[in-house]
This record gives structure tokens, sequence and C-alpha cells, in this order.
């Protein structure tokens, strides 16, 4: 049995990261996350304290859709911060992350007299998967970095436009760094997010005081009951996506490249409600093999 939480599950994430116990543990993340920006031209901003804020966000009429953050907090300084764990390849994920900056944007406009001057939004995405390579089937070209940070830029001149949005993506099938490669702050997050429901202690490593706290908020025979039941339902949902990919996939090796991958999309188009694009992203089908693929969904052929 794990003795740690698995931090995918939403109840792991929302207990590690947006609760007020545990909001040095947000602040220090944060802050590994800017420190670890490379470009000289752009701020490392410092946080030294934050605030959290509502998770469910309405929209401007009774119509609207709402949005539901994962976290979302204000800085000192007014800074707006959405913090999102996702699990599962979503096939327009990057259409919900500008989305989701839309709001605590359009939000700044809503009260009294206003110039439009913005505080800056950032939206940190913890994504356990990465983005489609379905286009490039050799996966030349592909990035190895884990940590993109994607700011509005002026295309002729190469420089920063704003910086009043910035996306950061944390894609976490990147990391592959062993306990001894960890040399920033950003690595020993990153391990231990990817790691901590298999392991039985904090690695030698890694000694700050932030990390052990992070260790023991994860402790799960730490958890009052009724925090261990709300765990324990989080941990089904999450297995249950898991689950139903993970099913699809052998069902596809079992029955042979073709007819197994036709099967495979349709077992997640039924079980997760998946479109079949979304399906084939999931499944990392290339993209010369989806027009086969999408001939035969709507033919209806087996």
């Amino acid at each position: 049995m794990e003795k740690y939480i698995n931090p995918y599950t939403d109840f792991g994430f929302k207990r590690l990261f947006g609760t007020e116990p545990n909001k040095a543990i947000l602040i220090e993340f944060l802050n590994a996350l800017f420190e670890a920006e490379q470009d000289p031209a752009i701020d490392r901003h410092v946080i030294t304290d934050l605030t959290y804020l509502p998770g469910e966000q309405l929209g401007i009429l009774e119509t609207d859709r709402r949005a539901v953050f994962d976290v979302y907090c204000q800085t000192a300084s007014g800074k707006k911060i959405v913090v999102e764990m996702q699990n599962s390849y979503q096939q327009f994920y990057k259409d919900r992350v500008i989305h989701y900056s839309s709001i605590p944007i359009y939000e700044q406009g809503l009260r009294g007299r206003w110039n439009f001057e913005l505080n800056a939004v950032y939206v940190v995405s913890i994504m356990n998967f990465s983005f489609s390579k379905s286009s490039d089937e050799s996966g030349e070209g592909t990035p190895k970095y884990y940590h993109t940070r994607v700011m509005l830029m002026d295309t002729r001149e190469k420089t920063i436009f704003s910086d009043k949005l910035t996306l950061f993506f944390l894609e976490m099938k990147k990391f592959d760094k062993t306990e001894s490669e960890l040399t920033t702050q950003l690595d020993k997050w990153m391990y231990l997010l990817k790691n901590i429901d298999r392991l039985m202690a904090l690695p030698k490593g890694i000694s700050e005081p932030v990390f052990m706290q992070f260790m023991e908020q994860a402790e799960i025979a730490r958890f009052t009951r009724e925090e261990r039941q709300r765990y324990d339902r989080s941990i089904m949902a999450y297995r249950d996506v898991e689950n139903s990919v993970d099913t699809a996939r052998v069902e596809g090796m079992e029955k042979g490249r073709n007819e197994g991958f036709l099967a495979s999309i349709r077992l997640l188009m039924d079980n997760m409600q998946m479109t079949a694009e979304h399906a084939m992203d999931v499944l990392e089908i290339p993209e010369k093999m989806r027009v086969m693929y999408r001939s035969s969904l709507a033919d209806g052929k087996p």
C-alpha cells in the first residue's frame, strides 16, 4: 500500500497546493517555476505571500459556462495565478488554457473606473501527458524539455510584446531525471510530483524544509477518516481514467494493429465520451494512419 498520496488526484492536488495551511508549499513551488526562467529579458518574480481566491468562476451572464480552477490565487502585488493539474489528454487543451487565462484578465475590468492597466496573469498547467506528436511519427524535432513558458511575442522582432499573460506547461511524461541528476529546485518539485506515491521517504538529496512539509502533508496515515474517504473516491476516479486508456491499448495489441486500434478508438469513444480525434491523440496514432480509421468509423465498419 502507498505511504504517500497520489498528487494527480483531485483531492491530492488540492490538499497539497490549495489549502491555507500549505500556502508556503505553493509559494515555494511557484518561485521555483519563476526561477527556472533562463531568458534574462524576463523578470523573475518572487512571491512573498498570496491569497486563495474562489476556484469556481461564474460567467458574465447567467447562461455562461462556469470555470472551476483547481487552485486560483492572487499574490501580494496583485498578480493572478491559476494552477491546474490535468491527467488525461484533451483535444483542445491549449484552447482550454487560453480560455481559463481570459477569466482573471476580464474580471479586472468589472469594478469602478479603470484605465485598462492589467495585473499580470499566469496559468500553470501540470500535465500528466505530453502534447500530441501524431503529426510526426518519428518524433524528430520534438523538444525534450519538460518546462515550457509561453508569452505574447512580436513575431518579427522576436521580443516580448507584453508580460501581462504567461502560460506555463509542465509535461510530466518528459521529465525523466533520476535522483542524482536533480540540480534545480524545479527539478526537485518535478521529481517528487512524479514519484511521491512510490516513495517510502524523502530522498536524501532533497532536504529543504518545504519538501519535508510537502511529504508530511502527503502522508496518508495523517488523514482523518473523512479525508481518507474523500481521497479513496478521488483515487478511484483517477484509476477509472487510467484503466479505460490502458484497456484500449491492450485490446489494440491483442487484436492486431489495424483492427485493434479501431476497436481501441471505439472503446475510448464509448467509455470516456471522447471524440474520434481525441481518442487517436491519446493512443498516439500517426497522422498518416488516421485517414483509414476516419473512413472506417464513418462507414461503421467493425
